[in-house]
């Protein structure tokens, strides 16, 4: 189901300056997750401007045609920032992780150039605390959040993928127990038994949303809930 993505995604509807109807993004930083951001953007039908000071990195992203348009310049220098037009961007999402300086003043520029919602990328701590200071709206991590889910598939691997919407809740894809098999969905009573809502259940990734009471459940097959993370940890998986 591809859940991992959606926490930076819900970063840019949680504005309503970036809301569906404003198919206008700007990516500035083309490394592997900038390239990430601008294909799912791309691919869900809005319009985006790549940016980035290499060369290489921008003719990349035209030969994948997964940006509208690709531009090379130095975000550190407003005047280009403003010449590119970017600061007309509803949403701009400053994917600089590894550079401090450049992402700080990146960020800074964008910020003083009345871009209404920025979303930035960070690599620690301190990073995080700097780029709210210079005006980022969100913040993301996404190799932490990478490693987090590395971490839960290698001790949990029933659980196919995972979306946290705070820190006690979650939406949870997970193949089906054992325990579970063959037992039609209204049988396993999970809102009184755990706590939990099916959203959909899947066969061969194909998803079935607010399936049937009366649909029996197989192993192999996988399910989709959502519930609080200690009742989800009940589950017999």
């Amino acid at each position: 189901m591809n859940l991992s993505g959606l926490s930076f995604f819900r970063s840019l509807r949680s504005d309503p300056k970036s809301h569906a109807s404003n198919k206008l993004f700007a990516v500035i930083g083309l490394g592997r997750f900038g390239r990430a951001v601008c294909s799912t953007l791309h691919q869900l039908g809005y319009e985006v401007m790549a940016v980035d000071n290499d060369e290489k990195l921008v003719a990349q992203v035209l030969t994948e045609r997964i940006a509208a348009h690709a531009l090379q310049l130095d975000s550190t220098e407003i005047s280009a920032l403003k010449e590119a037009g970017i600061f007309e961007f509803d949403t701009v999402i400053v994917a600089i992780g590894n550079y401090l300086e450049e992402s700080i003043i990146t960020t800074l520029n964008l910020k003083e150039g009345g871009v209404p919602h920025l979303v930035a990328k960070a690599s620690s701590e301190t990073h995080e605390k700097l780029l709210k200071k210079v005006g980022a709206d969100h913040v993301v991590f996404p190799e932490h959040e990478t490693g987090c889910a590395l971490a839960r598939s290698l001790t949990k691997p029933s659980i196919l993928d995972r979306f946290d919407l705070d820190p006690e809740n979650s939406i949870v894809e997970i193949l089906v127990p054992e325990e579970f098999d063959g037992k039609t969905i209204t049988e396993l009573k999970l809102r009184s038994r755990y706590g939990l809502n099916l959203l959909a259940v899947s066969q061969d990734r194909k998803f079935e949303i607010n399936p049937d009471p009366n649909r029996r459940l197989y192993k192999g097959s996988a399910m989709v809930v959502i519930g609080t993370n200690k009742d989800i940890n009940r589950l017999p998986i």
